[in-house]
């Protein structure tokens, strides 16, 4: 009897121990994130961190307007605390950015010791490659699809957002003030963004795009542990396209040109992530060969040319 109280106190040593290097992993990972909240609010030429991060965010809607003849470029909020808010939000996402590689350092230090020496040279690759791709789709969804979609939906109204009085015969007007002229042409639409709604919409972009450029690394990563060969992917390529334009569809907004994109990308990344996988398999079957393991057949029917077989099956 005590002998196996001794035995659950032994087992239960470790959990603990694992549990409390988890707590210190993950009270690391918060502070490290509570750093970076803060960074985003340090004052820089007289604005925070966060408000320069908003308006490099909102350049793409800045360039449209423009674009369509808007001279000066503006978005509101429209409640008080609503500008904060956006600029909370900013500090959440890219202070996680800044706190990203303590954040992957705590987790690697808390797997590492449970893994082979085989294992730990397969995982972090992979943990090093995600960030990096992740950069990648935020940097193509920013310059390339946010002013495409912004180009698309402001395209409906010729009419800028603000329109400046420049006659000569104005009257005493203060220069901030945004006069919108007269006019007899009916009923005048016209857009007037919110900064929150107007980040919403690139956040999605980046987020979407980030995640879809993942596609590559998750797809080697399974094919390395052998859950997903190229064969296979190769075999369901068309239910591939099907479930990507599902995507495309959910996570854009409702416009073709901006689905289209996604699909033309997300099935890119499909196909690279196929030729990824072909070379994992090739570098694990050149192992195999070389520590005399790989069968190109069955290895019951491989196991029939062994010599020991073929003695037994003449004794028989």
């Amino acid at each position: 009897m005590s002998q196996t109280q001794d035995d659950l106190e032994d087992s239960a040593a470790p959990l603990i121990e694992h549990l409390a290097e988890l707590r210190t992993r993950l009270i690391r990972s918060i502070l490290a994130l509570f750093v970076g909240i803060c960074i985003m609010f340090i004052p820089i030429q007289g604005d925070f961190l966060a408000e320069h991060v908003l308006r490099f965010l909102l350049g793409p809607i800045e360039a449209t307007l423009r674009a369509m003849g808007d001279p000066s470029p503006t978005l509101q909020y429209t409640s008080p605390q609503e500008y904060l808010f956006v600029l909370f939000r900013i500090s959440m996402v890219f202070g996680f950015a800044l706190a990203f590689p303590v954040i992957a350092t705590q987790l690697w230090r808390f797997v590492a010791p449970g893994l082979y020496k085989s294992e730990k040279g397969a995982f972090l690759p992979f943990l090093i490659a995600s960030p990096v791709m992740f950069l990648l789709g935020a940097a193509f969804a920013h310059f390339v699809v946010t002013p495409l979609a912004m180009t698309f939906f402001l395209g409906f109204t010729d009419a800028p957002s603000i329109f400046v009085n420049m006659m000569s015969g104005a009257v005493d007007t203060p220069a901030t003030t945004v006069v919108v002229p007269e006019t007899t042409s009916g009923l005048q639409i016209t857009f007037f963004g919110k900064v929150n709604e107007s980040l919403q919409t690139s956040l999605i972009f980046i987020m979407a795009f980030g995640l879809c450029f993942q596609l590559p690394v998750l797809l080697t990563l399974m094919g390395k542990a052998g859950l997903v060969s190229a064969d296979g992917l190769g075999s369901v390529r068309k239910y591939a396209m099907v479930a990507i334009l599902v995507l495309a569809a959910v996570v854009t907004p409702p416009d073709v040109v901006t689905q289209m994109i996604l699909f033309c990308v997300v099935y890119g990344l499909y196909e690279v992530s196929i030729l990824l996988v072909r070379r994992v398999e090739k570098k694990r079957e050149k192992d195999l060969r070389a520590q005399g393991l790989w069968f190109e057949d069955d290895p019951a029917e491989a196991s029939k040319d062994d010599p020991m077989f073929k003695e037994f099956d003449e004794d028989k």
